[in-house]
């Protein structure tokens, strides 16, 4: 009799589950496809190779419309590409909890600005905000024009008109780029094919991209079994050990510096007297009246080292593939970087010249509205939401596709045509709404390093285009996406010496 009533009790509470879970899946009135009592639609996604989560999701898109919802299980996410919608979020003071996929990066980036809520992302905001000023900015041109001839110079061998792919090449300078950038240390990327940190940042990448490709490692606990969790601790290890003692060296260094050490001390001004790292600005910081710890600063310079290099890396080479595509526009864009710097290979690029290329800078705008590097970000609601009478309840996922809005043909006129003239001065005025092309994402979430990554845009770009005719591209490439835009074969063009 006892396990009678155990088992009617049982019975009856997962019956009062069920049907609490089915109504409420009822009462959201979004579209989507049609989920089942407690696994939603779960079943939707076996088979799925995970390579392909572009094209699945725009067939979803295509299905239901700008705004629709899957459940997986009791946990509801929603995929936007209206406009309207995307503003109330993007726009919004409270709305800025990222998703929980971000939660693979917490182990190496911790509680840095990109995964940061509230007022802990508030206060690190506003410290970071004076490490992009112009005065700033403007001491980096030298370390991307520096970098940007080493990559010049790799390339030179592979300069046969024969496909090449460009992928890895970038890769390594905007690693090199970023890593004297943020923390004003030289990896060597480029030249130095045995460095530690390089090897860990590689593996890195592989590691958590592979928990998305293995969709069994997204649960913690099957992942925290495997074999990956137990490579990737013993990586992040190196990579923590890395950027530590670089911040202790710096943090002794500027206390020597700061020392009165008589009138001609030259370093009495780190600001002016020598270039400056990010990661000098965060040393310089406070928050609440006291400074930071080594292992905040560690974080903000380890979501540099993410953030700066990866989605760099993309906006270089799917703009050159395009370049090589285009040949017209190419010789526009080296007709004005000749104008602006001059035939002299050896000349460097200013700051001033890389303001002055506006050609180029129409070109890069929109190679991100076509691939943008993160063509898909995504906010926790923590509170309901209204969209228009459609409330989204707390705790659910809201998908913003930056790529699928940006090759919208109500928002951009023949979407799939690469045209630079879109971006031109005059032709701004066309667009419907400011949160139509976001590639750097917007509002008060927006990206804080977008000025600083136009300037290394524009010098690689324009580095890589003074020395090479961009001649031939290869096949377009199959995209996937695993936080940011990858080419999943690699980016192939063809080029040959201009001298």
């Amino acid at each position: 009799m006892f396990v009678q009533f155990v088992l009617t009790f049982i019975v009856l509470l997962l019956l009062r589950f069920i049907i609490h879970d089915w109504s409420r899946k009822k009462a959201v009135s979004v579209p989507g496809p049609k989920p089942l009592p407690l696994i939603g639609n779960v079943l939707m996604y076996a088979g799925q190779n995970p390579y392909d989560i572009i094209d699945f999701v725009s067939g979803l898109k295509n299905k239901y419309g700008s705004l629709f919802r899957v459940w997986i299980g009791n946990r509801l996410a929603l995929f936007c590409t209206n406009v309207k919608y995307n503003e109330t979020v993007l726009s919004s003071q409270k709305l800025i909890r990222k998703s929980e996929l971000y939660k693979f990066l917490v182990p190496w980036l911790g509680d840095g600005l990109l995964l940061s809520t509230g007022q802990k992302w508030f206060n690190k905001r506003k410290i970071l905000t004076p490490a992009f000023h112009f005065k700033i900015l403007e001491q980096f041109v030298e370390v991307f024009d520096k970098q940007s001839t080493i990559l010049a110079n790799r390339l030179r061998s592979e300069a046969t008109g024969k496909l090449v792919n460009i992928y890895p090449y970038v890769t390594l300078a905007a690693l090199d780029i970023i890593c004297e950038t943020a923390m004003g240390t030289s990896v060597n990327a480029q030249t130095d094919v045995d460095s530690t940190y390089v090897k860990a940042i590689t593996e890195l990448s592989l590691v958590l991209t592979g928990r998305f490709v293995k969709v069994w490692q997204r649960v913690d606990f099957l992942f925290n079994l495997s074999a990956d969790r137990r490579r990737q601790d013993e990586i992040i290890k190196v990579l923590h050990e890395f950027t530590t003692r670089i911040i202790q060296s710096r943090r002794k260094e500027l206390a020597e510096r700061a020392a009165p050490v008589g009138d001609d001390d030259d370093g009495a001004d780190i600001g002016t007297k020598r270039r400056m790292a990010f990661l000098d600005v965060l040393l310089q910081s406070t928050i609440d009246g006291r400074p930071l710890t080594d292992k905040e600063i560690q974080e903000e310079v380890d979501t540099f080292m993410f953030e700066g290099h990866d989605t760099t890396t993309i906006a270089i080479s799917f703009t050159l593939l395009l370049l090589a595509r285009h040949p017209e526009v190419q010789e526009r864009l080296y007709r004005e970087i000749v104008e602006i710097v001059g035939n002299d290979l050896q000349t460097p690029v200013t700051y001033r010249n890389l303001q002055d290329m506006k050609y180029l800078e129409m070109i890069i705008k929109e190679s991100l509205r076509l691939y943008p590097p993160v063509p898909i970000i995504a906010r926790r609601f923590t509170e309901d939401v209204d969209l228009d009478g459609k409330v989204v309840p707390e705790a659910s996922n809201f998908n913003i596709g930056i790529m699928h809005m940006h090759r919208d043909p109500s928002l951009f006129p023949d979407p799939e045509r690469f045209d630079p003239e879109r971006f031109a001065p005059d032709r701004l005025l066309e667009q419907t709404s400011p949160y139509a092309y976001v590639p750097f994402s917007a509002g008060p979430r927006n990206c804080i390093g977008q000025k600083f990554a136009m300037l290394e845009l524009k010098s690689t770009l324009s580095k890589v285009i003074r020395n090479y005719k961009l001649t031939t591209a290869g096949p377009e490439p199959k995209l996937t996406m695993q936080l940011t835009l990858k080419p999943r074969d690699g980016l192939f063009i063809g080029f040959i010496p201009r001298a």
